[in-house]
């Protein structure tokens, strides 16, 4: 599987976390959402799959929480790796990130996941200001 990423630290340990994440255009834009904390960044909407939930099941309620938006027809375009540091758990992952395109068909209200805003940017945009190079080359796709 691709990395992308700094390469794991020699000597650390990562607890492996599988999440989803998705791409969702709409009229030459892309919807993200900005994470505000621990530090601002801009990020495909996701996060990890839950026990004894399927990775699309996992995907609807992600980018609701994120964003507030329902989404249709999710389709799975690829997958990478990245090891890193997530604050907000105190620890080291090695982070599955499985990468669907998705429609956003409405909004249903604000994010209820706390620290998220969506925003939509251009998607040649999104695939140059992306928190991540990962989330970067699935973005410059489109």
């Amino acid at each position: 599987m691709r990395r992308f990423g700094n390469p794991p630290l020699p000597g650390q340990t990562y607890r492996r976390r599988t999440g989803v994440y998705a791409l969702l255009p709409r009229n030459g834009k892309l919807l993200i959402t900005e994470q505000l904390r621990p530090e601002p960044d801009l990020q495909l909407p996701g996060g990890g799959i839950d026990p004894g939930e399927t990775p699309v099941a996992a995907l609807h309620r992600e980018v609701m929480e994120e964003t507030g938006w329902r989404i249709a027809g999710p389709l799975r375009l690829g997958s990478f790796r990245r090891f890193v540091y997530m604050p907000e758990y105190d620890m080291w992952a090695e982070k599955i990130c499985l990468i669907y395109i998705a429609r956003p068909t409405r909004t249903v209200g604000p994010p209820s996941e706390p620290h998220h805003l969506p925003l939509w940017m251009d998607a040649d945009v999104a695939a140059r200001k992306l928190g991540n190079a990962g989330d970067r080359y699935y973005a410059g796709l489109l």
